[in-house]
Parts: C-alpha cells; sequence; structure tokens
C-alpha cells in the first residue's frame, strides 16, 4: 500500500514556485499603485486659459526629493520584475524527467521493441553518455541505465507498465517549498535569529509606528490637536467675524514644525517676516491669545494676508511656505465647518451653554473660495476670478447704462457690448476670458419637502420629521448662453402666397385672436321676441337638444344601436326605458369611480416603488461612498488641481440659527441628489426657513431658496380603533365558546367524586 511523505524541497523548484507566486502578487498591485502616471497633457491644456497652463508648467517641474522618489520607486518596480523573470526562466530550467519517466523515450526505441533492439539502442547511447567519454553526462548516462534496468527486467517492466513506475505504487510525495538547508542542524541558530527578528522585533515595531502616527490624526487627515483647538476658540467665540476665522485657521497644528516634520524653518525668515508683516495691515500680530501669539501662527496668517492680497514673496522661501499653507487649508477649512456645527447641535441639545451663531459657520465657510481664488472678503465681485482681471482694470466693467457685476451678466452681452467693455484687453486675453467664463458652473437647484412615512405627507405636525430633498444638476455657464442670438442682422421678411401662410400659422400652431364679445349686450342688442313669434323653430331646436340628450343617456347605459332608424332611436321612449337608462347611468357612474380608485391606487402603488427603488439606490451609493472628482475648478492662485465641492443646509435667517448640518457635496459632475432631515417646531404656526448652496471654490455662486411650512397641532395618540375593539371581541368570543364547550360537554375521565359516589353505592 502506498502511503504518504512529506519531504523538504531538494532540488529547489517547489519553492521557486513559492517564490514565483508571492513576488507575483506583491509586484502586480505595487506597479499599478506605485508606478508614476504620465499625465495627458493634451487633454490638461485643451480649453485652458495662459494663466492655467503657468500654472500647470510649475506644478510639472517636480522638487528634488519628489524626482528621487520617483527614480526609486521605478528602479525597484524594474528589479522586481527583472527577478520574477529570472525565477520563471530557472522554472524551464528544472529537469522534471523524473517526474514523467519514460523509459522508451530516454532509450529511443518503440513500444513493442524486443530485448534485442533494447540493449542495442543502450550501447549505442552508453558509448555517447558514459562519464568516461569526451561527450559523457552523468545524469544523462544514470536515467539511460534506468531505462535500461527497467524495460530488461520483466518485473520492472510490469510495475512500469501497470503503476507507471519500475519499483511499483510508491509512497505520495508531498513538497514542502522550504529548501532543505532550513531545517539543517548547522543553520538552526541563524534560522531561529532571523524569525526572532521579523517577528518579535520587526513586525511589533511597525505596528507601533504605524498606531502613533494614525492615533493623531482623524477619519479626514486632521491632527487631532488641530481639532481641540477649533473647538476651543469656536466656543470663546460664538459669534466669529471672517478675519477672526482667518486667523484660528492660521493656528492650526499642521503649520507648526512639533506637529508637522514637512514644515520647513529657515534662517531668511527672521529677515523676510518682519518686513512682510510691515506691509500687511490689520494682522493682528499683537494678539496675546494662546497660540495665536506664537511664531507660527504670525507666519502663517502673515502668509495668508499675502495671499488674499495676491502679493509677490520671494520664490524660493516664503512663496513655498504659502503655496504649502494654502493646499492645507480646504482639509481644515472642513474641519472647521464640522466643529461649528457639531457645537451648534450640543447647544440645541442643550450640552453647552454657548450657541454658535449662523454668522460663525457662514464666516468659516467663507474662508474656502476666498483662499482658493485669493480674494478679500470685502472685495465680493467675482469678476475678479477671471484672468487679466485686476482692480484697475475692473473699473471698465462699471458703466452707468449696464454696471457688470456678475459672470452671467458678462456672458449674456452682445458681441457689440462686449468689444466696448473689453476694449482694453487684447485679444488672447479676450479669449482667456471668454473660455473661462463658459467653464463655470450654473447650477439648478429644485427643493421637496415632505414628512416620509405618513399617511399626508404635506401636512407638517409639531414634532414631526422633515425631509428636505435637494436636487441639483451642473451644467456649464456657456450652455445656458448658447442659444441666445445676439447681433442678428436685420431682414426683410419674405412675402408668401396666402395658401402657405396658412399652412405655416396652421402647422405652428398660431390662431388668430378673436375678438372678446360681450354677453350682456349682444343680450341687450337683440330685439325681444313677442309671444307666439318663432315658436316653431324654438320647438325644432328644443327637439334636437331632446333628441340628443336621450341618445346620449342611451349611448352611456350602452343601449344605442346603429342599426337602428332616427325615429326609431327618438319616437318609442317610454317611462320604463328612461329609467332603465337612469339606473345603467348610474351603474356606468359606479364602474367609472371604481376605475378611477383603481388608476389611483396603482398610481400611488407606482409611486412607492419608485420611492423604495431610490432608496436602495441611495443605500448602494452610501455603501460604495462618495466620490471627490466632480470639475476642475479654475483657481490659477491654487497650488494644486482643485475639485468643484459644495455645502448644502437649512437655515433660519431671522433667528441666524442653524437648522440642519452642512452637507457636502463631493461627487456633483452631472446631477446629484442630497436630503436634509430636521425637526419641526413645536408649536403650531407658519415658518420660512431657507435651503442655502455654498461653493468651496468660487465667489457669486450661492443659492438660497425658500421653505415654508404650516405646522399643525400633534395628532393625539388614538386609544381606541375599530380593529382593536374587534379583536378584543373575537377574543371574548372564544373564551365563552371554551366555557361552553367545558359546561356542555362531559369528561372521557374520571373524577375522584364519580369514583366515591360508587363505592358509596355498593
Amino acid at each position: 500500500m502506498g502511503g504518504q511523505k512529506f519531504q523538504y524541497d531538494e532540488s529547489g523548484s517547489t519553492f521557486f514556485y513559492f517564490l514565483t507566486s508571492f513576488l507575483a502578487l506583491v509586484l502586480i498591485p505595487c506597479t499599478y499603485y506605485f508606478w508614476p502616471a504620465a499625465v495627458n497633457e493634451e487633454e490638461q491644456e485643451k480649453e485652458q486659459c495662459e494663466v492655467v497652463l503657468r500654472k500647470y508648467a510649475k506644478l510639472k517641474k517636480p522638487e528634488k526629493w519628489k524626482g528621487l522618489q520617483k527614480v526609486t520607486q521605478r528602479m525597484i518596480i524594474v528589479a522586481g520584475w527583472a527577478l520574477m523573470a529570472y525565477l520563471v526562466y530557472k522554472l524551464q530550467q528544472f529537469d522534471y524527467e523524473y517526474a514523467n519517466f519514460d523509459p522508451y523515450d530516454i532509450l529511443g526505441v518503440g513500444v513493442g521493441s524486443s530485448i534485442a533492439e533494447i540493449k542495442k539502442a543502450y550501447r549505442k547511447q552508453s558509448l555517447i553518455y558514459h562519464p568516461d567519454k569526451p561527450t559523457g553526462d552523468e545524469r544523462k548516462f544514470m536515467k539511460l541505465n534506468k531505462a535500461y534496468l527497467t524495460l530488461t527486467d520483466d518485473d520492472a517492466r510490469h510495475n512500469y507498465e501497470r503503476y507507471g513506475h519500475p519499483d511499483g505504487p510508491g509512497a505520495t510525495h508531498f513538497g514542502i517549498a522550504l529548501p532543505s538547508w532550513i531545517i539543517e542542524k548547522e543553520n538552526s541558530l541563524w534560522v531561529l535569529g532571523l524569525y526572532g527578528l521579523v517577528f518579535m522585533i520587526a513586525l511589533p515595531t511597525v505596528v507601533a509606528i504605524w498606531w502613533y502616527r494614525s492615533s493623531k490624526f482623524s477619519n479626514d487627515q486632521v491632527l487631532l490637536d488641530t481639532t481641540q483647538l477649533y473647538y476651543y476658540f469656536v466656543h470663546k467665540t460664538p459669534h466669529m467675524v471672517f478675519k477672526r476665522a482667518l486667523m484660528v485657521l492660521a493656528a492650526s497644528m499642521e503649520f507648526e514644525k512639533g506637529h508637522n516634520p514637512e514644515i520647513v524653518e529657515r534662517p531668511t525668515d527672521n529677515i523676510e517676516l518682519p518686513q512682510l508683516i510691515k506691509q500687511l495691515p490689520n494682522l493682528g500680530e499683537k494678539n496675546k491669545e494662546r497660540p495665536l501669539c506664537f511664531a507660527y501662527s504670525i507666519k502663517a496668517r502673515s502668509l495668508l494676508h499675502a495671499h488674499l492680497s495676491r502679493m509677490k514673496l520671494p520664490e524660493d522661501t516664503l512663496d513655498q511656505d504659502r503655496l504649502y499653507i494654502v493646499k492645507c487649508c480646504p482639509i481644515l477649512i472642513q474641519e472647521m465647518v464640522t466643529c461649528v456645527s457639531q457645537l451648534i447641535m450640543l447647544a440645541h441639545a442643550g450640552r453647552i451653554s454657548r450657541l454658535p451663531s449662523l454668522d460663525t459657520i457662514e464666516a468659516c465657510m467663507k474662508l474656502s473660495p476666498h483662499i482658493v481664488q485669493a480674494m478679500w472678503d470685502s472685495n465680493r465681485n467675482p469678476l475678479m476670478q477671471l484672468p487679466h482681471v485686476t482692480e484697475e482694470t475692473l473699473r471698465a466693467f462699471v458703466s452707468k447704462r449696464r454696471p457688470i457685476r456678475t459672470i452671467e451678466q458678462l456672458l449674456s452681452l452682445t458681441p457689440n457690448e462686449r468689444s466696448h467693455i473689453f476694449r482694453q484687453f487684447t485679444e488672447e486675453e479676450y479669449n482667456d476670458i471668454m473660455v473661462v467664463c463658459r467653464k463655470m458652473p450654473h447650477i439648478d437647484m429644485k427643493i421637496n419637502y415632505e414628512v416620509v412615512d405618513d399617511d399626508d405627507n404635506v401636512v407638517f405636525t409639531a414634532g414631526a420629521i422633515v425631509t428636505v430633498t435637494v436636487n441639483l444638476s451642473r451644467r456649464p455657464l456657456g450652455d445656458k448662453f448658447e442659444d441666445v442670438p445676439h447681433d442678428i442682422p436685420h431682414q426683410k421678411p419674405e412675402v408668401l402666397p396666402v395658401e402657405e401662410q396658412q399652412t405655416t400659422k396652421t402647422n405652428s400652431g398660431w390662431k388668430k385672436p378673436q375678438k372678446k364679445v360681450n354677453k350682456s349686450k349682444s343680450k341687450a342688442q337683440q330685439p325681444q321676441k313677442k309671444k307666439g313669434q318663432g315658436t316653431k323653430k324654438e320647438e325644432g331646436h328644443q327637439d334636437e337638444k331632446k333628441e340628443k340628450s336621450k341618445k346620449n343617456k342611451i349611448g352611456n347605459a350602452g343601449m344605442l344601436q346603429e342599426d337602428l332608424a332616427p325615429e326609431e332611436k327618438v319616437g318609442d321612449y317610454t317611462d320604463e326605458e328612461e329609467s332603465a337608462s337612469h339606473s345603467d347611468e348610474s351603474l356606468a357612474e359606479e364602474a367609472d369611480t371604481e376605475s378611477h380608485r383603481d388608476d389611483k391606487n396603482t398610481v400611488d402603488d407606482d409611486d412607492e416603488w419608485e420611492k423604495f427603488q431610490k432608496g436602495l439606490t441611495k443605500r448602494e451609493k452610501a455603501l460604495e461612498g462618495k466620490s471627490k472628482i466632480s470639475h476642475s475648478v479654475h483657481c490659477p492662485h491654487f497650488p494644486e488641481d482643485k475639485q468643484e465641492h459644495w455645502w448644502t443646509y437649512v437655515c433660519d435667517r431671522k433667528k441666524h440659527m442653524l437648522i440642519t448640518a452642512p452637507y457636502q457635496i463631493t461627487n456633483l459632475v452631472d446631477q446629484e441628489e442630497v436630503q436634509l432631515k430636521f425637526t419641526a417646531p413645536q408649536k403650531p404656526g407658519i415658518y420660512t426657513y431657507q435651503v442655502c448652496l455654498r461653493s468651496d471654490s468660487y465667489i457669486g455662486f450661492d443659492q438660497v431658496q425658500d421653505i415654508k411650512l404650516d405646522v399643525k397641532e400633534a395628532r393625539e395618540i388614538p386609544t381606541e380603533h375599530p380593529q382593536w375593539q374587534e379583536c378584543s371581541s373575537d377574543e371574548e368570543d372564544d373564551d365563552d365558546n371554551d366555557l361552553g364547550k367545558d359546561d356542555g360537554e362531559e369528561s372521557e375521565y374520571t373524577t375522584d367524586e364519580e369514583v366515591t359516589d360508587e363505592s358509596d353505592e355498593e
């Protein structure tokens, strides 16, 4: 009987298989994720203005350490693939003839060859492969000798023909994909030391470093110390303005070298920073609050002020620090907005005493577009976002006839008006401005609010959960003004024939307006008829009307027959037929109402099914996660490629209060749907709320829409219901029936009383 036998890999074939498979599992994902991707310059430069192209040209120049990092990654990946190719080549060189032993093939004879032919072939090849010969090969001679013995020995030949091996049925060999030198006695100390180094020192150290670094950050990769800083200052100053929010943002721990090793402190900062601070008014460098008075905070604040003022800084020193600080701002501002909204919700719940105002969270939101576009909050003109537009050239857009204050107004102008406004710009600058204007976003916002999972979802009761569904559809601003004709030369209309004019009017649906006739005047102008005049005509008209009404009644009941003559239809019309027609009419009306109810039920079912499907798609989207790719923002002063993100929320402007937490939309490519939920007020009345949409990248594209809630009193909790009464009555009937059965039916079993009575009688 053949057993099982485990053995280590002597030849190295199984170990090489294991090593090749493991290397392939590592190399394929590493090549996909870490190989530096080539940027498609043609698509990037398509429909871009000159200012943005300069920005991309700067981004293409990598820093020294980044270029070295990319080269190192490529070299490691190429070396790994070269090692894998060598392993595949070595696997092909291994000898597998012992595993597939064929003596006829080794000797070069047929299957039915005789002993003499086998000996002759053996002598011929032994003269070539014998180790003593110049052309000898020891391994091939050993296989040749084994094949000769297999075919000349009767038992070996029988075992080969039956079991496929000259030794007969052997043990099943399982190869362990590790070399045999691992278990040798001489190498045991080295192997044990390697295991201890990897599993007892290296692995715990790597896990500890990873945990120590990741425990400092939140889910959005913001330092937890920065989050605590935002909580402290927002709670300290619940009414925060734009400059105060900018000051708190500059104090983030991401800009301090002790918390972030990427921050660079140069000796030249001692010379360049004081000169920069003198040029910046209202910097607040004398503030004594900690950490607002620290050196890193003052440096970050001064660089942000210089960025908003679009000041030129030394390229190799302060400008590099400015680019890094501005790059970190969008994530930090989102964290600040989240902290303010959480504090507002805690204040509503009574957990904290100070309620942050609506102005505070909106001031934090304003930071993002103003930093992305490098504009102060005092300069609210959206035209400053366009290329080649400065404060000096901005005066050309202001005129007494038609002042231009938004980009939409600029696109709505005729070419003649544009040429008058852009007379100070060159043709290239004009083309750059128009390219950017057409790429700006145009958002259509539609709002629907209801009480979900309620019988009457339009009635808002006190304390009900109101769901506000915001549907957003985005398209380029240039598409809105594509179909608007401008400066079309006036042409004389072609005179068409009367027939063609009539056909064109009828085809286009145009009709000549008819003059309205005053009924009172027309009745007054008609001469009053005397009695007895025109009675025949009036009676004839009345008879015709009666006939038509009778025909309609019979037709509604399904009693009108087309084969009957008009005289028969009208003439013999008795009272019985009239009553039958009325009954048929009522039946038809009942059928119509029932069909209308069925249609209503089917429509309601379809609506419920659509809502259910929408809920499933929303759950699938939530499980898939939000994408952060939408549309690239035109921001030449921002150091990286910025994607459009939006905030939407519900607020109360009269009370300066936030109603729902701001929801950030990061994947608005074409259309997106967002649901905001809040609790209706506890007191009945009419309440007005505002649904706001804010951009984190552009200025002048925010939207606000009002919604009105007519809050009714909350419904009383029902204590009685017809179904409950029916259920209770059914239960009582069942209990009575059980009692009746117990009283009326005799038990089959004998009781103790019956036994005592029988004994007494005996």
